[in-house]
């Protein structure tokens, strides 16, 4: 197993190392203290599941060594011990000021810390309606946190696994970075390894059902979703590619490894269709029943292993033996691979044990199904589960068999950001519901809208005739509205790959929550669904039904302090610094950019599968502050039409930055079409200024300038400069330019003709709106004292006091 070996530097500096007969306390960075106790005195240099390097810098540190005490001291913590068993009276940290404020003090072994811990992820959301348990990450409002590494599986050096020495060992690390959220995932990932880059097709639309499809009705669903103009980049196949119910299946049938002929009587003609419409291709696995005699692969196997056949008794699964664990990648599903399989999606469900104690079957199978993965030089993908700290670097998650109720919809958002506090940041999950529930259209239509600003977006559902989630089957409203968002989940892949490239170099997750940014400030801790979608984005699906009379659902919003910020569905502009309620149709949720925000988009509208560069791009533009954003690409990502106009280096890259002072955008952008969309400019600039690689082309009849006051922005379009593979336009508005003040009396209108109520009470509602004499605070307290539902007021108390600038409107 020696080809599966991965880099990794467990041992850590002698330096770093204060040590005992039986203790030892590892210094990794300033703020994070390995800490070890053993029964025997034998200590665990080999890499685990979590902590794959500990060869770092010595950071500056003093020991003060006495028969019966240590302590080991720095600028962020005081560590003491009484040189006993670890205990909570015998081993306690204590921070520095730049840690805590109040005075908060780690001991071993007391749970007080969980209280205050910010949570992590857990293995599955099966069977979970609602909330469930996410157990501990690395972050705590209290700053500090331990993770238990004590029993978790280990690599032996060589390729292969293993696991812990018997006896009484403790094996833990601290966190000690105080609301510095960031710096602690920072020393997550420089321990436990980084995030690797996704491949840029797992960022497109994957089509997934449990259902068993004929060959022809699989290839002949992706053409539809194609006339649609629907795109998608991953085809999932669930179990039924191989023999389930066949009577030569002599178990329950979770488990195969040979196609079903029946179902897919040509499959490497199947494999070549999918991958002539730009579609990757996963199979489900279920590995726990082993290789039964049925199997294609069962003879050859059998042959490697030296297993008797004459009995037709079966191979078992044992993945904690080098040879079987060859013979399963390299025969078994290597065979399949060959026919039709970009890579796997493993489906373990039973359990964490194994004959040796310490190997997880599901950490095991992540590990190597990836790095197997990667073999031939491609970036590599499964789907599987989390498996515990350190499941990062396996991605992408699946996290279960979601049911289909607002309920588990309304925790979705909090349970995804929430794992970027113990490093995970690609969850999977079965948008729309996979089972149990009731048909609700609008449910679906809103899991999909957040399944959009998620980090992989899946569509799923059982084998039920009545719960498929293809957009068309749903009323035309939903149909529309879900076919929109996919279509714009594809239009944001240029903006994913660059944040994906970004999570794996700056240690950045796609999905992060408000406080990580804003750890001091307590309404950060109050809108757990609300989340950072990259850095430009403030992301707040709506998780609850809307309002039958209204006809608008709404989330609760808090705008951090960073200027104004700008809906880029709606152009409406918000004041920061506040909390409010956002109301919003079925066809929009709240997607929020703060000014200086640049998010580079696909400019078709209906891009094509596989989530290829695009030919052309739309890039949003906030003024208002400075901002700076990258377009990273791989050439190997590219159409022929793309090739044409791009150079074909190993690594692409265009540079957007945005100078408010100056009012100037400047693109240094790698050929093709380039379109600057400024959201919330409401008029052309009088002195706008357009230059191509220093050439004034404000009047070139090729460039045009257009404004859309339904959705307010400015929009600059500028063709490839004669074909050139680098060129540079710079687009000038004028000095400081700023957000236009909108007018949202078109809007409120549109909003209060759906209202399903009295037309009395429109009437009152309208000649509030309609006074424009009176200050914008006299008309909402009229508008309050209104003897009215507030859901039929509150809408248009959020648009009329959006922006403090816009009150005289």
């Amino acid at each position: 197993m020696k080809h599966y070996h991965f880099e990794s530097k467990p041992v850590a500096q002698a330096s770093a190392i204060v040590s005992g007969p039986h203790y030892r306390f590892t210094i990794l960075t300033d703020r994070l203290i390995r800490y070890e106790w053993s029964h025997d005195g034998k200590f665990e240099d080999r890499a685990s599941t979590f902590a794959i390097n500990r060869d770092f810098p010595v950071p500056k540190f003093q020991v003060l060594d006495r028969s019966d005490e240590l302590e080991i001291i720095n600028d962020h913590f005081h560590l003491s011990y009484d040189k006993k068993k670890f205990s909570p009276s015998g081993l306690l940290c204590s921070f520095s000021s730049k840690i805590t404020l109040w005075g908060a003090q780690w001991r071993y072994g007391l749970d007080t810390d969980r209280r205050e811990n910010l949570g992590g992820t857990a293995r599955t959301l099966d069977e979970v309606d609602g909330r469930c348990d996410v157990g501990n990450g690395i972050l705590s409002k209290f700053g500090y946190a331990a993770l238990d590494d004590s029993e978790s599986m280990l690599f032996d050096g060589h390729g292969f696994v293993a696991g812990r020495r018997p006896g009484d060992r403790i094996d833990g690390y601290l966190f000690c970075h105080g609301h510095d959220y960031r710096g602690a995932i920072k020393d997550f990932y420089k321990v436990s390894g980084k995030q690797p880059v996704l491949p840029r097709w797992a960022l497109g639309n994957w089509w997934s059902r449990y259902y068993n499809y004929h060959e022809d009705e699989y290839v002949s669903l992706m053409d539809e979703f194609k006339s649609k103009g629907i795109p998608l980049s991953v085809a999932v196949i669930d179990m039924d590619w191989h023999m389930v119910g066949d009577p030569q299946v002599p178990h329950a049938g979770w488990t195969g490894y040979t196609w079903d002929k029946k179902l897919f009587p040509n499959p490497e003609n199947f494999g070549r269709e999918l991958h002539s419409r730009n579609l990757k291709i996963t199979l489900n696995d279920h590995p726990h029943a082993g290789v039964h005699h049925h199997e294609d692969s069962y003879e050859e196997m059998a042959k490697f292993l030296g297993h008797d056949t004459s009995k037709k008794n079966p191979i078992l699964f044992d993945p904690t033996t080098p040879k079987f664990m060859e013979a399963y990648m390299n025969i078994l599903h290597r065979n399949i691979e060959k026919v039709a399989c970009d890579f796997w999606w493993i489906d373990w469900q039973q359990g964490s044990h194994t004959k040796v104690p310490g190997i997880d079957p599901l950490w095991l199978l992540n590990h190597f199904h990836f790095v197997d993965n990667a073999l031939d030089g491609k970036l590599p993908l499964i789907f599987s589960r989390y498996a515990g700290p350190g499941s990062h670097r396996y991605p992408v998650g699946f996290s279960g068999d979601s049911i289909t109720t607002w309920a588990s919809l309304e925790f979705q958002p909090e349970f995804t950001a929430t794992a970027s506090n113990i490093g995970y940041g690609w969850w999977s999950h079965d948008l729309g519901g996979h089972f149990g529930g009731h048909r609700d259209d609008e449910l679906v239509t809103r899991w999909v809208q957040f399944g959009v600003f998620s980090p992989i977006f899946r569509l799923h559902s059982s084998n039920s005739r009545w719960t498929s989630k293809e957009p068309w089957l749903y009323r035309k409203e939903s149909e529309e509205i879900i076919e929109n968002f996919m279509r714009f989940r594809h239009r944001m892949i240029p903006y994913l790959y660059t944040r994906n490239i970004l999570a794996s170099t700056e240690d950045e997750p796609l999905v992060q929550p408000m406080y990580w940014l804003f750890p001091e400030i307590g309404e950060a801790y109050q809108v757990p669904n609300q989340y950072f979608f990259g850095s430009e984005l403030i992301v707040a699906p709506i998780v609850k039904p809307r309002d039958k009379r209204t006809n608008l659902g709404y989330v609760k919003v808090w705008l951090p302090p960073m200027h104004r910020h700008v809906d880029i569905f709606t152009g409406t502009v918000y004041d920061g610094n506040r909390e409010l309620n956002m109301y919003r149709p079925l066809h929009e949720i709240p997607v929020l950019a703060h000014e200086g925000s640049i998010i580079p988009l696909d400019a078709n509208e209906k891009p094509g599968n596989g989530g290829l560069n695009p030919e052309a791009f739309e890039v949003l533009v906030v003024v208002g502050r400075n901002g700076q954003t990258s377009v990273l690409e791989d050439p190997a990502d590219d159409s022929e039409q793309v090739k044409k106009e791009s150079p074909q280096n190993n690594e692409r890259g265009s540079l957007i930055q945005y100078k408010q002072e100056e009012g100037e955008l400047t693109a240094h952008v790698t050929g093709r079409t380039w379109t600057f969309r400024f959201l919330s400019l409401t008029e052309t600039p009088k002195d706008l200024k357009i230059t191509v690689d220093g050439q004034d082309r404000t009047k070139d009849a090729r460039i045009s300038i257009s404004t859309f006051p339904a959705t307010p922005s400015l929009l600059v379009h500028v063709p490839p400069a004669l074909h050139k593979e680098k060129y540079t336009i710079t687009i000038s508005l004028g000095k400081t330019p700023q957000l236009g003040v909108i007018s949202h009396r078109e809007r409120i209108e549109k909003l209060l003709l759906d209202y399903q109520t009295e037309f009395e009470i429109k009437d009152k509602i309208w000649s509030i709106v309609d006074d424009t004499d009176s200050a914008v605070n006299v008309r909402i307290g009229k508008l309050m004292s209104l003897s009215v539902d507030e859901t039929l007021t509150e809408p248009i108390a959020e648009l009329l006091l959006s922006d403090v600038r816009g009150m005289h409107l």
